[in-house]
């Protein structure tokens, strides 16, 4: 099946969204994106817990510990690596999210620093709003100063890079 034929086959709405996210160019952005958010925002996370004495595999642990409960720091290297799947999903889904409203809100693309800082606060009040309190955790964020920390990771290490290789990247 020709591209323009699969393309005809879709109806209604989801046809411009369902074919601007199935070319090629969309998936390399959105990989991308995704390897940079997730790479920098793990590193300084990895940063972050060793200042505090954990090590990366507690850190990834406890990243998977989302689903797993306080049984993930028995579980050793398995558990660590469903943590490293779990917050590269994450990353991923983040800039799926923001390739795809950037295909009906321009705005994204043509002003990323401003939506990229808006869209790591974002980010962030999603995993810590909804994501976290759903969580195994059942965490719910109290004001600190390592709120204004986890934010500004987010905007730097999540929002910016998604936003600009978005914008680099979209035709």
């Amino acid at each position: 099946m020709h591209t323009s034929d699969r393309n005809m086959t879709y109806e209604g709405a989801a046809a411009p969204l369902q074919s601007s996210f199935q070319s090629k160019p969309a998936y390399r952005t959105i990989a991308l994106a995704g390897v940079i958010a997730g790479s920098l925002d793990l590193g300084t996370a990895f940063v972050e817990a060793g200042l505090e004495g954990r090590t990366p595999i507690r850190l990834l642990q406890g990243i998977a510990g989302g689903l797993l409960g306080m049984e993930t720091f028995q579980k050793g290297l398995g558990s660590a690596a469903l943590g490293a799947f779990f917050h590269f999903l994450i990353a991923f889904t983040a800039a799926a999210v923001f390739y795809i409203a950037s295909r009906k809100l321009k705005f994204l693309l043509k002003r990323p620093i401003l939506s990229g800082t808006f869209y790591g606060i974002a980010v962030w009040c999603f995993m810590s709003l909804v994501v976290l309190p759903l969580s195994a955790y059942h965490s719910v964020p109290r004001f600190s100063p390592i709120i204004i920390r986890d934010v500004a990771v987010h905007i730097f290490m999540v929002g910016l890079p998604i936003s600009l290789v978005v914008r680099k990247f979209s035709s």
